[in-house]
């Protein structure tokens, strides 16, 4: 099926683990952004634009505060951004980033998913190469014209455009995702965004065979169980067709 189905479908399919882990993400790097710049929201845009984002995820009001009270406290841990690039099955490449207070924990969690399903953990800059790091909007409610129009009137450095029925996938600059974000919604308040994140996309995709395919999803599952990872990205073209 086309693009809007899958976003849809996505959107829609969010488990109780799934949750959990992007109540877990967000609680993170709220915690790490109030006790860097400070808990007022007035003051620390950082923070301000990291609980906006929470809240379009859904993150309930009590996470929120819960982790800008800890980072009032002072002391606690401390978290760190990490990134590890290797090989998965099929000839697959990943991207995981973590967010540790415990680097070697943490290499030897994602470096064990990688081992246990058949991959290989490689150094780093073994696998970036192969992915542009931009923004990605979807969304409906505006014509692909009206959205051409108002980003190219914005010098929005658009890098694609897609349109699949009536959902609309913008690709540009990462540093643009707010921009975007704010053209669109200037020509229609009332659009429906599926997805809007500053994201790693590949520059060429694999698809799995029936053998393969297990190895993969067993990593995702192995990595979703590490509280320490933030997100997976992968070159894999036919990781949507699990629940078609």
């Amino acid at each position: 099926m086309g693009r809007a189905h899958e976003v849809r479908k996505v959107a829609m399919l969010k488990t109780s683990l799934m949750k959990s882990k992007i109540y877990s993400r967000f609680g993170k790097e709220i915690y790490m952004a109030a006790k860097t710049g400070g808990p007022d929201i007035d003051t620390n845009l950082s923070l301000k634009k990291i609980i906006e984002k929470a809240k379009a995820a859904q993150v309930p009001s009590d996470v929120i505060k819960r982790n800008i009270d800890k980072a009032k406290g002072g002391g606690g841990e401390d978290y760190f951004p990490v990134r590890y690039e290797g090989f998965g099955p099929g000839g697959s490449t990943i991207i995981v980033e973590a967010m540790t207070d415990n680097v070697n924990r943490t290499f030897g969690e994602v470096r064990s998913c990688f081992t246990k399903t058949g991959g290989k953990l490689g150094v780093a800059g073994s696998v970036i190469h192969g992915y542009r790091y931009v923004s990605l909007f979807v969304f409906s409610g505006i014509s692909e014209d009206e959205t051409l129009e108002a980003l190219i009137g914005a010098e929005v450095e658009v890098e694609d455009l897609q349109s699949d029925e009536d959902v609309i996938t913008v690709i540009a600059s990462s540093t643009q995702l707010d921009l975007i974000k704010e053209t669109l919604l200037g020509v229609n308040p009332e659009i429906e965004i599926f997805e809007e994140k500053v994201t790693y996309l590949p520059n060429e995709t694999v698809e799995l065979d029936e053998d393969d395919y297990p190895k993969f999803q067993r990593f995702i599952q192995m990595t979703d169980e590490l509280d320490d990872v933030q997100e997976v990205f992968h070159n894999i073209q036919n990781i949507a067709e699990e629940s078609e």
